[in-house]
């Protein structure tokens, strides 16, 4: 794989400008799949991520039963507990994206959500955390993965740490760091998506796009969370962009780049970098947003 090329993808905003007839289904419903007993904050902050990024419903499919009734502080998310009956509830739902694996687990339901969501057709897929653990502990899942993106190419967009991108290679994350590049390269021809390997430079790279690396971002980013603000940010822009003429790739690049840009923005303001928090990230990152359109 080529050297990566600046990131510059902040320029495509503007085309999620609403005229003003438009209305929430204009924006897209993003179904948020994760939440198990003791970790549903990843769900929640996803999903304030996919709220405050401009989704027209944001509705959480949350794995843990406690943890699944309306939230006062944020009523505007629909939050659900996760039916058994997955095809069925998720063939209700009519789900413009889908989103998996924010505090997910690896529970049976956990399996049973991601292989629906994997033989879902057509939507854009974002596919986090566990959900990537799973997809590299389970053959099967891989299978389904690189069969969706047979006959759906560039709708799927993986997400992982260096240490999900090591799991998934079967190597060390101390490889994948020492060789950033080669990862990424090995990652898109393991699984035929798009991938964003988070870290210093993020980069992405897909089996149709050369990689770009962004070069925004600082180590306040380096607290549990963000990666969550991420999937939920990349998930509003690209259910917005079906719409609003945004793939699922341009999605991501816009994803990555914002959400480096507006931890950026807090720091230069004395937000950090210590103590930066991933709800302080999403609201800058609305309002750099809205700048920009």
């Amino acid at each position: 794989m080529n050297t990566p090329t600046q990131l510059q993808a902040l320029e495509l905003i503007h085309r999620l400008k609403r005229e003003p007839p438009e209305h929430k289904g204009n924006a897209g419903k993003v179904l948020l799949i994760g939440g198990a007993p003791g970790m549903s904050g990843a769900l929640m902050l996803a999903g304030s991520a996919a709220l405050h990024l401009g989704a027209g419903w944001t509705i959480l499919e949350m794995l843990d039963p406690t943890a699944a009734h309306a939230f006062p502080e944020q009523a505007e998310l629909m939050v659900r507990l996760a039916s058994f009956n997955t095809q069925e509830q998720l063939e209700a739902t009519t789900p413009d994206l889908i989103a998996i694996g924010p505090g997910l687990g690896f529970s049976a339901l956990a399996r049973d959500w991601l292989a629906t969501a994997l033989r879902y057709p057509k939507v854009p897929l974002v596919l986090d955390a566990d959900a990537l653990n799973l997809i590299a502990d389970t053959p099967e899942f891989l299978d389904l993965l690189k069969e969706r993106n047979r006959l759906f190419p560039g709708m799927s967009v993986l997400t992982p740490h260096p240490g999900e991108a090591a799991h998934l290679l079967n190597i060390s994350t101390t490889s994948v760091q020492q060789d950033r590049i080669t990862a990424l390269s090995n990652l898109i021809k393991l699984t035929n998506s798009i991938v964003i390997l988070k870290g210093q430079h993020t980069l992405i790279a897909s089996p149709t796009n050369t990689a770009v690396q962004c070069n925004q971002g600082n180590p306040g980013m380096a607290v549990g969370g963000m990666g969550d603000v991420l999937t939920g940010s990349i998930a509003a822009i690209a259910a917005q962009g079906i719409r609003h003429n945004i793939n699922l790739w341009e999605a991501s690049c816009i994803g990555v780049q914002l959400h480096a840009s507006a931890a950026d923005s807090l720091v230069a303001k004395q937000v950090g970098p210590i103590g930066l928090t991933p709800t302080e990230v999403i609201f800058e990152m609305r309002s750099l947003l809205n700048k920009l359109l």
